[in-house]
């Protein structure tokens, strides 16, 4: 693994597991949120978004962590992962992170109510036409998550 791309709903703890890959791994991580919204939480264009997205994939290494759900474009990245990795918890568990991290916009609450049935598919659809040579692992729950990293470490 030199490239590897962390999904999920929000709140399901995709920047601590980018973190702690990173230290296992010494990659360098990427916190995609950083690179995407402005100070006024304002969403970059698509067309911005995939020159930004192709100038922090140009690298050989590295572990980017982000999932903006209706506003990313993921092909950019997911085309140099030869990694992906998918945290796929239930809706309870990513609600009472979110809640316990900060308060969220509304928008934010409508992809994380709708992830499972909406946005779900289309990752796993961009997987198949983007990231074909890449493995990719979906995680249903934090124990298989930590399984996966202590294999890693």
């Amino acid at each position: 693994m030199k490239r590897v791309v962390v999904l999920g709903r929000g709140g399901a703890g995709k920047s601590t597991l980018a973190v702690a890959l990173g230290d296992a791994t010494g990659l360098p991580v990427v916190e995609l949120d950083k690179h995407f919204w402005s100070p006024e939480l304002e969403a970059m264009p698509p067309e911005r978004w995939s020159e930004v997205q192709s100038g922090l994939a140009a690298g050989e290494r590295w572990i980017m962590d982000g999932d903006l759900g209706p506003y990313d474009v993921l092909d950019v990245r997911l085309r140099r992962a030869d990694a992906v990795v998918l945290l796929d918890y239930s809706f309870p568990r990513c609600a009472w992170r979110a809640v316990w991290r900060s308060r969220e916009r509304a928008d934010f609450w409508r992809w994380v109510w709708s992830w499972r049935r909406r946005h779900r598919p289309l990752l796993l659809e961009a997987f198949a036409a983007h990231a074909r040579d890449a493995e990719v692992h979906v995680f249903r729950s934090p124990r298989a998550t930590a399984r996966f990293l202590a294999r890693i470490r």
